[in-house]
C-alpha cells in the first residue's frame, strides 16, 4: 500500500515489475489519498498488506502495536550501513525507534519553497520578500491539517526556537510560539482563504495552471513531479526555504516516506528483500527516479542525470533537507498532530488569540504522552 500521487505510486509499480522479472516474485501495489496516507492507522494496513509505505511519525505507534517487522536483520549490516551513510538529512534515522529500524527511506522531503520561473526571476530570498509577494496576490500556503502545524514547526525551528520533539517539558516556549502564530496570521490575511483547505498537491496544482498568478509557496513539501517539463501546463521549480530567521534554510519539518514490512505477512523474508532492493542507491538513482519517484537515497540527489530532468530539484533543496527538523514520533503523537493542527488553524480561521493557542498546544503535547 502506498499513496495516491504519481510520485508515490508510479515508481513502486515500475519497481515491482522489474522485481518480478528479476526474482519471479509478484507485488501488486494499491494506493490511498494523501489525507488517508497521513492519518490512516498503520496497524489496519499491516493486517491487509505485506509491504506498506509509511510516514516516520507513526513509528512510536507501530512499535507499541507490534504491527511491523524490524528490518535490521542479522547478516545485512553492510547494506544497512550503506543506506544510513547515504541518508538525505535525517531520513534514515527517522525510521529508527527503540533501537530498531522499522523502515527504509525511499522518498526524502521537507518543507521547501516552490516557485514559478516564468513569473519571478528567482525564489524568494527571505520571509520579507515572501510577504511582499503575498501582498501582490502571488502566494499560496497549504494550511489544511496537518500542514499548518508543519509550517508552525518550520518557522519555529528556523528562527532558532524549535518545538520539543520528545517528552519532558512544554511543546513550545510561549513567546516563541506566539510570535510564530502571529507571523502565520499575517500571512494568512494576505492569501486566499481557500488555503485553509489546501494540501501541498492542491497548491501545486493551482500554481501549475496556465494562467495562475501564483509565483511562490514558501513552505511546502517538495513534489519533484511538478518540476519535470510537461508534467503540467506550467513548470514549478523548487528551492531552499526562505529564512525567517538569521541561520539560513534550517529547521524545516522533514517528511518523506519509508518502506516497511508487515509483522503479519506470511512472506516477510521476500518482502524484506524487496525493501532492501528498492531503497538501494542503484535502484533509487535509476529506475525509481526515472519512473517519477522522489528518491530517499543520497546518490540519487547527487546524480547529474536525475537533477537534469528535474530542474535541479535535488541540488536546489539539499541544504534545507540537511538542516531539517525531526518531528515527534512517540506513541500518542499522531492524535496530537491532528488536534494541534486544528488549534493552529483556529488562530487564522476564527481569530483565536495566539497566547491561548500556545497554552492549548502545550497542554495537548503533555497529554499526548499519557495516551
Amino acid at each position: 500500500m502506498t499513496w495516491s500521487h504519481p510520485r508515490g505510486f508510479d515508481p513502486m509499480q515500475a519497481c515491482a515489475k522489474e522485481w518480478q522479472a528479476k526474482t519471479g516474485v509478484s507485488i501488486d501495489w494499491e494506493k490511498r489519498s494523501l489525507q488517508d496516507f497521513e492519518s490512516f492507522p498503520v496497524e489496519t494496513l499491516a493486517r491487509e498488506y505485506d509491504l506498506i509505505v509509511i510516514d516516520h511519525p507513526h513509528v512510536g505507534e507501530i512499535t507499541a502495536q507490534g504491527c511491523l517487522a524490524p528490518l535490521d536483520v542479522p547478516g545485512r549490516e553492510a547494506e544497512r550501513a550503506a543506506l544510513e551513510a547515504a541518508s538525505v538529512g535525517a531520513s534514515y534515522p527517522s525510521y529508527e525507534w527503540e533501537g530498531r529500524q522499522w523502515a527504509f527511506p525511499i522518498d526524502a522531503a521537507a518543507q521547501v519553497q516552490a516557485w514559478r520561473p516564468d513569473l519571478i526571476d528567482s525564489p524568494a530570498a527571505d520571509w520579507n520578500e515572501v510577504m511582499e509577494l503575498a501582498g501582490r496576490g502571488m502566494v499560496l500556503l497549504p494550511l489544511r491539517p496537518p500542514h499548518s502545524l508543519m509550517t508552525f514547526y518550520s518557522l519555529a525551528a528556523n528562527t532558532g526556537r524549535p518545538c520539543r520533539n520528545d517528552g519532558g517539558g512544554d511543546f513550545v516556549d510561549a513567546p516563541a510560539g506566539e510570535e510564530v502564530l502571529e507571523t502565520m496570521r499575517a500571512m494568512a490575511a494576505l492569501i486566499d482563504r481557500e488555503c485553509l483547505g489546501m494540501d501541498p498537491i492542491a497548491v501545486l496544482e493551482r500554481m501549475a495552471e496556465k494562467d495562475s498568478p501564483i509565483a511562490c509557496s514558501p513552505l511546502i513539501y517538495g513534489y519533484v513531479s511538478y518540476s519535470v517539463e510537461g508534467f503540467r501546463d506550467r513548470r514549478v521549480l523548487f528551492g531552499d526555504l526562505p529564512p525567517a530567521g538569521t541561520a539560513g534554510p534550517v529547521g524545516s519539518a522533514i517528511g518523506g516516506t519509508g518502506i516497511a514490512v508487515s509483522a503479519f505477512s506470511s512472506d516477510r523474508e521476500a518482502a524484506k528483500d524487496f525493501a532492501y532492493w528498492v531503497a538501494s542507491g542503484a535502484v533509487q538513482r535509476g529506475l525509481y527516479a526515472q519512473s517519477g519517484g522522489q528518491p530517499g537515497h543520497g546518490e540519487a540527489w547527487e546524480d547529474d542525470a536525475v537533477n537534469a530532468m528535474t530542474g535541479d530539484f535535488y541540488r536546489a533543496t539539499r541544504e534545507t533537507l540537511e538542516g531539517g527538523w525531526l518531528r515527534p514520533r512517540h506513541r500518542g503523537y499522531m492524535d496530537f498532530q491532528q488536534s494541534a493542527s486544528e488549534v493552529v488553524n483556529a488562530v487564522f480561521a476564527e481569530n483565536e488569540p495566539a497566547a491561548a493557542a500556545v497554552k492549548r498546544l502545550n497542554a495537548l503535547f503533555r497529554e499526548s504522552f499519557e495516551a
